[in-house]
């Protein structure tokens, strides 16, 4: 005897997915920069070098200095002078004193005699560095503000742009059962 068997056949689900992916765009524009720029400044200020030539000693060397100055020097060799002169008078009286060793001291005292007096040189002393040269150079000062750059930036936002994709989810094949039941023949 066959025993009577159901049949049970399934059929599974079968989803479908479709996607597409979404699009996303980003831009990020450059920042906005303001600069400026403030130039340093200096200001200079001097005052004038000073160039000081004394020409006196020139002058003195030359006998034709001041007046005040050659009557000093005068002044201090008076007493060399004369004390120069009484020596060579006193010389010239022994001279004569001594007549009676012979000789004519009368006339070599003439040939002697002179009408100038080198013992009066009031010029000074010649030299080529007589000149006295001396520069006082001027001041410079010099203010300086310094210089500087102001800057402005302002960041600028991303521009973000976004596609969304499509996502579609759906059954493509429902599942189901089917339960077939055996054929029973029945006899009665």
């Amino acid at each position: 005897m066959q025993i009577p068997q159901i049949q049970i056949r399934t059929q599974d689900a079968a989803l479908f997915i479709d996607a597409d992916l979404g699009k996303q765009r980003i831009e990020q524009p450059a920042p906005t920069i303001e600069m400026e720029q403030i130039r340093p400044e200096q200001h200079f200020q001097t005052t004038k070098g000073r160039l000081e030539i004394n020409q006196d000693r020139v002058y003195d060397a030359l006998a034709l200095g001041n007046n005040l100055e050659t009557m000093s020097k005068i002044y201090s060799m008076a007493s060399d002078i004369a004390l120069k002169g009484i020596a060579r008078i006193v010389q010239k009286g022994d001279q004569m004193a001594s007549i009676h060793l012979g000789g004519n001291p009368i006339a070599e005292m003439a040939r002697e005699w002179q009408r100038t007096f080198p013992e009066f040189d009031f010029v000074g002393e010649a030299s080529y560095d007589n000149i006295d040269i001396e520069y006082i150079p001027g001041e410079l000062t010099i203010d300086t503000t310094p210089g500087r750059v102001n800057y402005n930036v302002q960041v600028n936002k991303p521009i973000i742009e976004y596609e969304r994709g499509k996502l579609d989810i759906y059954m493509s094949q429902y599942p189901k059962v089917e339960i077939i039941p055996p054929q029973i023949d029945q006899l009665i």
